[in-house]
C-alpha cells in the first residue's frame, strides 16, 4: 500500500484499536478473549508494552488505523527477558494487501536493536495466513497444544512460532 504511513503507537489510537481487536474478540477464534473491549483497556496495554521496553507499530491509511503489531514480554520471570511475543492484527479489508509483512518488518528490526534474541508467535490453528506470514519471516513452528481453547463451543489448538534473532 503506497499510502501507508507505518509509526509508533499513541495512546489517542486506543479507540481505532480496539475497533480492529473487537471484531477478532466479536467473530473469530484468532483470540481467545470473549469479552470485548474498551479504549481504555488498550491504553493500559499500550503503557504496560512500553514500560516493559517493548513495541507497538500502528499501520495507517487516509489517516485510519488499519493494523497493527507489538511485542510483549513472553513471560514474567526474569529468565525469560530475552524472549518477546508478537501479535499482529489488520482490519479484514486490510489482509491479503502486504501490511502484515510491513509492520512485521518495523517491529522485528526495531527489536534487533534491543536484547531479545528469541521471537514466538501464538497462532489458533488453523490459520494459513498467519501461519504464512509468520514463516516469511523465518519463524519455525516449535510447538502445537491442542484443544487448550475453548470459544464459541468449540475446542481449539494453539500452534507456537519462534526465531531466533541472533
Amino acid at each position: 500500500m503506497v499510502d501507508t504511513i507505518l509509526r509508533e503507537v499513541e495512546l489517542n489510537d486506543a479507540p481505532q484499536i480496539a475497533n480492529i481487536y473487537n471484531y477478532y474478540i466479536e467473530s473469530t477464534v484468532i483470540t481467545f478473549e470473549e469479552q470485548v473491549i474498551v479504549a481504555q483497556d488498550i491504553e493500559k496495554r499500550i503503557e504496560k508494552i512500553q514500560r516493559a521496553g517493548h513495541f507497538w507499530f500502528v499501520a495507517e491509511v487516509d489517516n485510519k488505523i488499519v493494523g497493527y503489531a507489538y511485542s510483549a514480554p513472553w513471560r514474567d520471570r526474569s529468565a525469560y527477558r530475552f524472549a518477546s511475543e508478537v501479535s499482529i492484527y489488520l482490519t479484514k479489508d486490510s489482509q491479503g494487501k502486504g501490511l502484515g509483512t510491513l509492520l512485521y518488518q518495523a517491529l522485528f528490526q526495531q527489536l534487533k536493536s534491543t536484547p531479545i534474541k528469541i521471537l514466538i508467535g501464538g497462532i489458533t490453528l488453523p490459520n494459513e495466513s498467519s501461519v504464512a506470514l509468520h514463516e516469511k519471516f523465518g519463524m519455525e513452528k516449535v510447538a502445537h497444544f491442542k484443544d487448550v481453547g475453548y470459544k464459541f463451543d468449540q475446542w481449539l489448538d494453539v500452534g507456537y512460532w519462534q526465531l531466533k534473532l541472533f
